[in-house]
């Protein structure tokens, strides 16, 4: 199976409403969706949206990234020397993360396909099924109240809430929830990188000390904070748990060092793909250190392969957080993962199981 073309398209998904953080607000998915062509006549998809206040990319940095750097490296590849193509991919270029991502995930489906098998299969996965949890946006104490009773009454029993914005306020939003969703529902908490150190351990310790013990606190501070991430660890009894302050291999293992979080967020466009998320779910594991597989505003593309991900290393996916096509408005997407409320389920398709994408805007490379 020979690689011979690779196209690139934008994609743009509108979200049922605003989703909205401490960092960024936007209301729908912008993404660049890969297709890597085999001369078989197989297809595999990747894709990568646009993150720049997390990742520093946009849709133009990822369309120059495949197109001009990686792409060259790949054409002609025979996915048989898989590692090979990998290495390629991975070398072209310094960061661009979720350019790199787009392109492994494509070039995983060939090679599922390639095998006859799907991919979480491929990887020494079992039972195909996962249970997510699902986004409240920040915002007004009612609303954000009403947003969580609807996401239970869809069925969900974990609520990721975004806060961060201020203190005081975040701690009316948590209260209220908590007395509105106590014992139906896990509170997860997420600051985007909201608080300082100290403001983070204030706020922690007033609600625990009022009884609300949230099931974790995902990146009470910026991301460069290392220490401040520890002061905020060895002070809280939540969970803490790292995102946006680990994006590979190395951090995790240094994140790990000074023991900084409890938890690591391990997202495919943060890692650069599948590979590096690998090694990171089989490096927190080693080290005792649950993770959660996350994502950030995708599509079914790569949020389908983040879900063979975390069930090929269920041991080491204790959380799910793969909501992105739950809050979008419509499906351009053909094939792929399953999803019903917090249920998602894989087939047995070959690969990823995508067959097409409808929406696409084509690309002139």
């Amino acid at each position: 199976m020979k690689i011979t073309r690779l196209d690139l398209g934008t994609l743009r998904v509108p979200l049922r409403a605003p989703f909205k953080t401490a960092v960024r607000t936007v209301d729908a998915v912008e993404t660049v969706v890969v297709r890597i062509r085999a001369d078989t006549g197989h297809t595999g998809f990747g894709e990568a949206p646009a993150t720049a206040a997390i990742t520093g990319e946009t849709c133009g940095s990822i369309i120059a990234a495949i197109s001009g750097v990686i792409a060259p490296r790949l054409l002609g590849g025979e996915i048989d020397t898989f590692n090979d193509l990998l290495q390629r991919v991975d070398s072209a270029l310094v960061r661009n993360s979720s350019a790199k991502a787009a392109v492994e995930i494509a070039l995983f489906d060939l090679f599922a396909q390639r095998h006859g098998a799907p991919l979480y299969r491929l990887l020494g996965g079992g039972t195909p099924t996962l249970s997510t949890d699902v986004t409240i946006s920040v915002g007004g104490v009612d609303a954000m109240v009403s947003d969580a009773l609807a996401a239970i009454d869809r069925g969900y029993a974990a609520l990721k809430i975004k806060i961060g914005l201020d203190p005081e306020t975040d701690l009316d939003r948590v209260r209220a929830l908590h007395a509105a969703v106590d014992g139906r529902a896990q509170l997860r908490l997420d600051a985007n990188q909201g608080w300082t150190p100290k403001q983070a351990v204030r706020t922690m310790q007033r609600l625990e000390g009022a009884g609300i013990l949230p099931e974790l606190l995902e990146q009470p501070v910026r991301a460069d904070d290392l220490d401040g991430l520890k002061f905020v660890t060895e002070r809280i009894a939540t969970p803490v748990m790292a995102d946006e302050s680990v994006f590979g291999p190395q951090a995790l293992i240094e994140l790990i060092r000074v023991r900084a979080a409890d938890i690591v967020n391990i997202k495919l466009m943060k890692s650069g793909g599948l590979s590096n998320a690998i090694r990171m779910a089989d490096i927190a594991a080693l080290q005792g250190m649950a993770c959660m597989i996350g994502c950030m505003l995708e599509s079914r593309i790569s949020v389908t392969a983040a879900a063979h991900l975390a069930i090929a290393k269920s041991q080491a996916f204790r959380y799910v957080d793969l909501d992105g096509p739950a809050l979008c408005a419509e499906n351009p997407v053909e094939g792929g993962a399953e999803f019903d409320g917090p249920q998602i389920t894989l087939g047995d398709a070959p690969g990823l199981g995508i067959i097409a994408v409808t929406g696409l805007e084509p690309v002139r490379l």
